[in-house]
């Protein structure tokens, strides 16, 4: 990513190390972000409070790949729209 003096990512390197591990740009963006912004160990603790996905129902999945505005959720697996919702 080009640097410049508007740049609207915080955490430059974390931001590369995570595109380089496949993440989203968004999602690269709002981890780096965070960091930058609350220290790196505390974004790291954050979370965890929802339960894995797996033992979700496809419908619960659904549901929430609507809220993040997934397309195609409908017509996907499980494991697909679990794919997704990581990858948001």
């Amino acid at each position: 990513m080009a640097s410049n003096s508007q740049s609207r990512i915080k955490d430059e390197e974390l931001y590369e190390e995570l595109r380089e591990e496949g993440n989203s740009k968004q999602k690269s963006a709002r981890i780096a972000n965070a960091a930058a912004r609350d220290g790196r160990s505390a974004v790291g603790q954050r979370g965890g409070k929802s339960g894995d996905y797996e033992d979700w129902t496809v419908q619960e999945l659904q549901e929430r790949a609507k809220e993040v505005g997934i397309e195609g959720r409908s017509k996907m697996r499980k494991a697909e729209v679990i794919k997704a919702l990581r990858n948001s």
